[in-house]
């Protein structure tokens, strides 16, 4: 192959990747632009998405209107950003649910993932690995088959209708152990031999060693966790029923039409923690996810 033809071959995955970079990112570009738009100009150009609502005669009576979608305002404006933060309440005691929800579970599944990555990678047990592939069962499993059973553990042990119904399934997911015992696999035996010689026990050797060696896959590991757990839905709908309890994605998915202006504000604050923690840990997000695919 030429010069020239591994060049054009770059040059078009490049294009390639960039087509797919925007098409990912558009829908994003465009929340963030419109949500400084005024109420009067998001109806102007997007009445029609609230004609599409109406059904029966009225909606076959009304005009065929087009979506022009617009990227800059005509006069930004943060009055949709005002309205949400101090015109409803609502908003902000959904955010600190969602908060109250995703803390425990990305601090509790990391500390649970990172002790079983050292018991399933360094240590030895009868059944070590059966256990292992058992325990991985469930993250092939469709995310919806679990719902039952958790439904009725915690109607059994009275957690119904309250945040540890929610917390605790999240806490012993299996995807933390899984990431967790991936990394902590590269770690070289000799470390811990090292350290047994000296007279360190399982816990000073896991403490002093591997949670220094293993901090980048715990960083992707929470990053992760929390992307997940923060835009959850189907978990807070079934269990918990009181409106006032239930995080702030589901809140996001029930603003009414009309309301256009209000759900572009309270998408982007929704998004904004996540979007600034992933920034913030981008590097290590890459690097705990390329070394977690070390086989011990």
């Amino acid at each position: 192959m030429t010069a020239v033809a591994r060049h054009a071959g770059i040059a078009v995955r490049l294009a390639l990747l960039a087509a797919l970079a925007a098409l990912a990112l558009f829908p994003i570009a465009l929340t963030v632009t419109n949500s400084f738009m005024s109420e009067r100009e998001i109806s102007h150009h997007y009445g029609a998405l609230q004609s599409s609502d109406s059904s029966g005669e009225d909606a076959a009576d009304m005009p065929t209107e087009r979506v022009s979608i617009r990227w800059v305002p005509e006069v930004a404006t943060l009055k949709a950003f005002g309205d949400v933060l101090l015109n409803r309440p609502k908003f902000l005691t959904l955010f600190w649910n969602s908060v109250r929800l995703t803390a425990p579970i990305v601090l509790g599944q990391t500390a649970v993932g990172t002790l079983a990555a050292y018991a399933f990678a360094k240590l030895v047990f009868p059944g070590r690995d059966k256990l292992f592939f058992l325990y991985l069962l469930t993250m092939l499993m469709p995310f919806q088959v679990t719902l039952v059973p958790n439904y009725l553990v915690a109607k059994q042990l009275g957690m119904l209708h309250s945040y540890g119904a929610i917390i605790w399934p999240g806490v012993f997911a299996a995807f933390g152990v899984f990431l967790m015992r991936q990394f902590a696999a590269g770690i070289p035996n000799s470390y811990l031999e090292a350290a047994r010689i000296d007279g360190a026990g399982h816990f000073r050797s896991f403490f002093h060693i591997v949670l220094p060696l293993v901090k980048p896959g715990m960083t992707a590991l929470m990053l992760l966790a929390f992307a997940d757990n923060w835009n959850m839905v189907e978990q807070p709908l079934l269990f918990l029923t009181e409106p006032f309890r239930q995080p702030l994605s589901v809140y996001l998915a029930q603003i009414v039409s009309g309301e256009q202006g209000v759900a572009f504000a309270s998408s982007v604050l929704y998004m904004t923690p996540m979007v600034l923690l992933f920034l913030y840990g981008e590097e290590q997000l890459v690097e705990g996810i390329q070394r977690s695919g070390v086989k011990g």
